[in-house]
Order: C-alpha cells, then structure tokens, then sequence
C-alpha cells in the first residue's frame, strides 16, 4: 500500500503485532511462561491483541519450547518465528530483532508490545493504533507513555521538572512523560532508514499507569499479581 500521503483508502492499512518472547530472563527466571492467574504469563498478551479488530495477524518471536509449544495448542492462528542463534544473547538490541522479524512478513505498520505488559487492555491498543493511522502522516510513529507529576532530580541532584525554592503541589506540576514500553508503532521504513522504532515526528501516547505495569524484577511480577486478583475480584 502506498502511503506517502494521509491514509484515505477505504481499505484499512495492514498492521501486526509483533512480540518479541526470550525462554531466558536474567532477572525473572523464566517469566515469559511462568504462571500468572492460572495461566502462563505470555498468554495474556496474546488473548488481549486477538480481540484488537485492527490487527491483521499475530507474529511471536521466541527461542523458548514452553512458549512455541503454548501456542500451538492454545493459539493456532498466530505465527511463530524461532529466533536465530545469533539474536539470542543478551545484549542484542530489540531493533535488530524487529529488523529481522518485520523482514518476515510484509506490512503497512508494525505494532510492537511485550509479554511483560499483561495489564494492557485491548480497547487501549485499539486507541494508539486508531490515534495514529488519523494522524499519518503529521505522525509518523507511536510510542505509549506514563504521565508523570512528580518532583524528579538528575543524578547529579538537581532539579529536572521544578524549582526547589517554589514548592508547588505536584498536582500543579507541569507533567512528564516516562516512555513505558507497552506499545510501539512503526513502519519499517522507519526502522531500515533509523535502525529505530521511532521516526522523526512520534506521537507519544498516555496509557493508564494500571496498564503500564511492565514485569522487570520479581516484585513487579508480585504486584502485578496482586493487581490481577483484585480485578477479578472487581468483576
């Protein structure tokens, strides 16, 4: 599809969800498939990006058996791309393995999002993909972030976001914006030109922090799952 212009095609653009899932975690032993609300942690993103209408497919891209195996008995319609040997250590940049994925299979848009981000509802997926197709391409990428008003301080203690000397309530501070790793959008002519998700006019994205919990340490892992019984017990 061409689209160097704003998108006015009656047919819509082409977008996959790309999730990117190691078999090792340095600091969560095996979290990708380790169990959360009775189910494997993976599992969840997977079940929220099904029910994103805008999503033509579902790519995983892993070394892990427990999660190829996972799939294919409890998901079928989602590809699955074993990650090559030498994308596999530690230190490799995620750009070089959505380089290697996006070159797989072809779309207008790619959408990028981690097993890790379980609370991420679909409706919110929905809403960051709509944002930007109705604003390509004063936008040419998208990535979700946190709202923050706190008082923050550089490592060298000084004052990032306020005057120490006007105490202002932090309601009243003019808010921050953590990048939260939840939802990526791209194109990959973006990534091939930038070696980089982001493009030169991103459009940042606020999502509920509730949404934003991303599993890096084990208490994260806690937490969330703290977050999950009391949801369930909401409903």
């Amino acid at each position: 599809m061409e689209m160097t212009g704003k998108l006015t095609e009656k047919k819509p653009p082409k977008m996959i969800a790309l999730v990117p899932m190691r078999h090792h975690s340095q600091r969560v032993p095996g979290k990708n498939y380790r169990p959360l609300a009775s189910k494997p942690l993976y599992q969840h993103i997977i079940s929220t990006l099904l029910a994103v209408p805008e999503l033509s497919d579902i790519l995983v891209d892993t070394d892990s058996p427990e999660v190829i195996a996972g799939l294919r008995e409890n998901f079928p319609s989602v590809k699955v791309i074993e990650r090559p040997a030498h994308l596999r250590a530690d230190d490799i940049p995620m750009n070089e393995i959505l380089l290697h994925d996006t070159a797989q299979i072809e779309a207008d848009f790619y959408l990028q999002t981690h097993s890790t981000n379980p609370l991420l509802k679909a409706e919110t997926v929905s809403r960051a993909i709509q944002s930007l197709i109705s604003n390509y391409p004063a936008y040419d990428s998208l990535f979700s972030v946190t709202r923050l008003q706190t008082r923050l301080w550089d490592q060298l203690g000084r004052a990032i976001n306020h005057n120490p000397a006007i105490l202002l309530q932090t309601q009243d501070l003019p808010p921050v914006y953590e990048e939260n790793s939840c939802i990526y959008i791209f194109r990959r002519e973006t990534l091939l030109a930038r070696r980089n998700r982001l493009g030169d006019r991103p459009m940042m994205f606020p999502i509920p922090a509730a949404e934003a919990w991303d599993i890096d340490e084990e208490l994260d892992f806690r937490m969330v799952e703290i977050m999950t019984q009391l949801q369930k017990g909401a409903e």
